[in-house]
């Protein structure tokens, strides 16, 4: 009898040495994942600086030229919406000094502006496309389609005016066929 209580009392011990090393393996995985993840992945406040280009208007004699003006924007990475529309209300509220101009009208206002992997897509109130000739429309897309594709030069621009897309462009009527690129602007449409 005396060997049966002792074998009880060995198997009971073992049972709760393995219990304590299980328990002590499993949280020290859980503390190296937790750790892990923060070292690997920077929390959502940190910023950056991130650059990025508005374009103007310059007057080149006998055409317009588009220029840039490289600003920078404190930021989140993950966040390029908001260095964008932070780019856009700074182009809207027109060039402050030098011999930058602009032919969006005074008024405009960025409605929505959305960042995908590899599209822009603007949303602008009406005034976007009201007054001035062909020279002057031509120069406000371009102003719109540069600085869009300021964070990546081969984005695709979807523009739309009050949340409809904008097929046609003020009354010269420049038929945009969306989605328009650098590449599509600087071919068809001469500044």
């Amino acid at each position: 009898m005396k060997e049966q209580q002792k074998s009880k009392g060995i198997s009971s011990a073992v049972i709760a040495a393995v219990s304590a090393a299980v328990v002590t393996v499993g949280g020290g995985v859980a503390w190296l994942t937790s750790n892990t993840n923060q070292i690997t992945d920077p929390p959502a406040s940190v910023t950056e600086i991130r650059n990025v280009d508005i374009y103007w208007l310059r007057n080149a004699g006998t055409n317009l030229k588009l220029e840039s003006q490289r600003i920078q924007i404190k930021s989140n990475s993950r966040q390029p919406d908001r260095v964008l529309q932070t780019a856009f209300k700074q182009l809207l509220a027109g060039p402050r000094e030098g011999t930058e101009s602009t032919t969006i009208p005074q008024g405009t206002q960025l409605l929505g502006i959305k960042v995908e992997s590899d599209a822009v897509r603007i949303n602008l109130s009406e005034e976007f496309t009201s007054g001035g000739g062909s020279t002057s429309m031509t120069g406000r897309l371009g102003q719109v389609i540069y600085t869009a594709t300021s964070l990546d030069p081969k984005a695709k621009v979807y523009i739309e005016v009050n949340g409809k897309p904008l097929e046609v462009l003020g009354g010269e009527g420049l038929v945009l066929n969306q989605p328009l690129t650098r590449e599509s602007f600087n071919q068809n449409f001469e500044l």
